[in-house]
């Protein structure tokens, strides 16, 4: 168990340790919010044979893999959430997952990596500014969550900005292994946060008691600023498929251009070999084969005929 906390609806919370909540009764006065590493056996067991909460609910909170939704169960949400990694010696685009059973008067979350977001809320609860309600809890997790991610998706995109601005400077290997890494990264953010929308639409289309319509509006903002980073993230995913087109354009130039010159040396050399080849074979009768001057005579030759060709490719603009 990470936390175990009664929050008194004034922005503070009282600890409490396993004792606590694993009595006959949990606390009746204040929100309970239990935040636990679910693939603990004492999450399994309390969550399982203490919290009192629906069978499918169970179930969500304690999977080892999940993908952002939101389910209503009576009067409760069941949510799953993904945020950006930013833990120390972590990539961001793998996120980390949060499940959530919230009710009126019980939180319950679960996780097997840490998310600063829940440690910023403990924190506030400690400081007495914290959530006051479940759904201003709700509002808080999820809004922080979504605004973790903005550093990410700028950073991507100034990536992808300095791949245009570098396309002709950077060595082939390095610019594509740059231009792979920033894909996936896009690829990745967009599979999660994605779905990750379509969870948070449900969190204020769906009716539940203890969630008013200015608490709605909230979660609705927090979700436009969700479908502006995945906007985001379809213009660097547009942005890298340009830039891939360009550099294949550039490779298949610099491709163009070496076969070029080599049909042109090798249009050059042709005549020329077939002389050296005709006045080379080992028979009688080769012209000049007596004379002392025939080899200056045919170098001449060789280089009379070199500079017709370059003139006449100079007037046809091959070179």
């Amino acid at each position: 168990m990470n936390h175990a906390l009664l929050l008194d609806g004034n922005g503070r919370a009282k600890e409490l340790n396993y004792e606590d909540i694993n009595a006959e009764n949990l606390p009746t006065e204040g929100i309970l919010w239990v935040h636990f590493d679910y693939s603990s056996d004492i999450a399994k067991y309390w969550i399982r044979n203490r919290s009192g909460i629906d069978s499918v609910a169970i179930d969500a909170l304690l999977t080892e893999e999940t993908r952002p939704r939101t389910t209503i169960l009576n009067d409760s949400f069941l949510i799953a959430l993904r945020g950006v990694n930013l833990n120390p010696n972590s990539k961001p685009e793998d996120m980390v997952s949060i499940r959530l059973f919230i009710a009126s008067n019980l939180i319950i979350t679960t996780k097997k990596r840490n998310l600063l977001s829940v440690d910023e809320i403990v924190d506030c609860l400690k400081k007495g500014t914290g959530p006051k309600s479940s759904a201003e809890f709700l509002n808080e997790l999820t809004y922080r969550v979504t605004s973790r991610m903005e550093g990410v998706i700028d950073e991507l995109e100034d990536r992808t900005d300095s791949l245009e601005e570098d396309l002709i400077d950077l060595s082939d290997s390095k610019f594509r292994s740059e231009l792979l890494a920033i894909r996936r990264e896009t690829i990745i953010l967009r599979r999660y946060l994605f779905p990750q929308k379509e969870a948070m639409s449900k969190l204020y289309n769906d009716k539940v008691t203890w969630l008013s319509e200015y608490e709605k509006i909230e979660l609705r903002e927090t979700n436009d600023q969700l479908m502006r980073y995945i906007e985001e993230l379809d213009t660097i995913r547009d942005k890298v498929a340009l830039i891939q087109e360009e550099l294949s354009n550039k490779l298949s130039e610099q491709m163009n251009k070496k076969m070029y010159v080599l049909s042109i040396i090798s249009v050059i050399f042709l005549p020329l070999t077939f002389l050296t080849g005709l006045l080379g074979i080992n028979i009688g009768g080769i012209p000049g084969a007596q004379d002392q001057n025939a080899f200056y005579i045919f170098t001449l030759i060789l280089i009379v005929i070199v500079s017709v060709q370059y003139i006449i490719f100079k007037k046809r603009n091959w070179l």
